[in-house]
């Protein structure tokens, strides 16, 4: 996507800040409210997100179960191993990749049967973020040891993903994070006894954007996306997905990082001069790929969601976006982060995102 001549969001600091949830009103002291902005040209704001993200959940019990259901997969034959080392639990692995030492969490449920294959579930985190936030601000590991899947959370270099348009370090050096996830995946596959037509990718912002780039380059490995906060960042022409992707996307109308209509971030945090693609776009870009036909229909809609699904499309897959109203550059029903917007509690997208991948295994 290219560089806008002039900025979209010329407007005054004040009313791009009143975009993110609890930001100090015009003309009030922002080191009262814990605000940490300041302007940049173009009336955007630059934000440290230092120290923003949790590195631990201060209510365990937080979230909600609320969202919308999905057909079951199709049944078929058991996916077995034998010899498989690796058990349960919490650890972490470092290999090499394109010359890197790279890292990844993997969390295993107690119920994992190594003779059995698990669904796997690759969790990418945002720019400036880290795997282990990921972990808090998502609540994944609860809910892989609800429903027996293994979920991983891997680590970007420079806390960033090389994923087309963004981000960081990743991005500007041209770090193969493709190639990375390939080698994750046969190490995981090595040690654990994991389905090969159960493997998903998910993400958050930049990992959100990555999770799109890894559905139009590896639909042969990943069987659906669910990114959160992110657009797709590549050349829609470039995206060439051997089969049809189910996408389920969750995104907030108030992000202030990612916006929700495209254009440059109104809030800056060292991405550069970026011009995203929008919502709509990415959603419609997804339609073509998948050969979806018709309007999409409202499958569930509760206080500020709304998730629209788009099912006529080739192979039994389909295209959902769950619409967050005034919803911020944040997880919905996961651990909020204030300084970036309001987080929905009116659906889980981790809980909708994992109902959504058992019902679409590879065909």
């Amino acid at each position: 996507m290219s560089t806008p001549s002039v900025w979209g969001y010329r407007k005054c600091i004040s009313c791009a800040a009143a975009l993110v949830a609890g930001f100090a009103a015009c003309g009030s002291d922002a080191g009262k409210t814990g605000w940490e902005g300041r302007p940049v040209d173009a009336g955007r704001i630059e934000l440290d997100l230092d120290g923003a993200y949790p590195t631990a959940d201060p209510d365990p019990e937080g979230g909600t179960r609320a969202g919308p259901t999905f057909d079951a997969g199709e049944g078929g034959a058991v996916f077995t191993c034998i010899g498989k080392k690796a058990s349960s639990g919490d650890s972490a692995i470092t290999l090499q990749s394109g010359g890197l030492a790279r890292t990844f969490y993997v969390h295993v449920p107690p119920s994992y049967d190594p003779t059995r294959g698990a669904m796997l579930v690759l969790n990418f985190h945002g720019f400036t973020n880290a795997a282990l936030i990921q972990k808090v601000i998502s609540r994944m590991d609860a809910s892989a040891d609800a429903h027996g899947y293994i979920a991983v959370y891997p680590e970007g270099v420079a806390t960033s993903w090389n994923a087309g348009d963004c981000c960081g370090t990743a991005w500007n050096n041209a770090v193969d994070d493709v190639a990375f996830v390939k080698t994750m995946l046969t190490r995981l596959e090595s040690d654990w006894c994991v389905d090969p037509k159960r493997m998903f990718a998910t993400g958050y912002s930049n990992g959100g954007f990555l999770s799109y780039r890894l559905a139009c380059e590896m639909a042969d490995a990943f069987a659906a996306i669910a990114p959160v906060a992110g657009e797709m960042g590549i050349d829609a022409t470039k995206c060439k997905p051997s089969r049809p992707v189910p996408v389920l996307d969750f995104h907030g109308t108030s992000d202030p990082i990612v916006p929700y209509n495209g254009g440059v971030p109104l809030v800056q945090t060292g991405m550069g001069l970026i011009n995203f693609r929008s919502t709509a776009e990415t959603i419609s870009v997804w339609r073509d790929k998948d050969g979806c036909l018709g309007a999409g229909k409202v499958i569930y809609q509760q206080g500020d969601t709304t998730c629209t699904r788009y099912d006529t499309c080739k192979m039994g897959s389909e295209v959902v976006h769950c619409k967050i109203d005034g919803g911020g550059h944040t997880w919905p029903g996961g651990v909020p982060v204030p300084l970036v917007g309001k987080t929905s509690t009116d659906i889980s997208a981790t809980e909708t995102m994992v109902k959504f991948f058992e019902a679409h295994p590879l065909p």
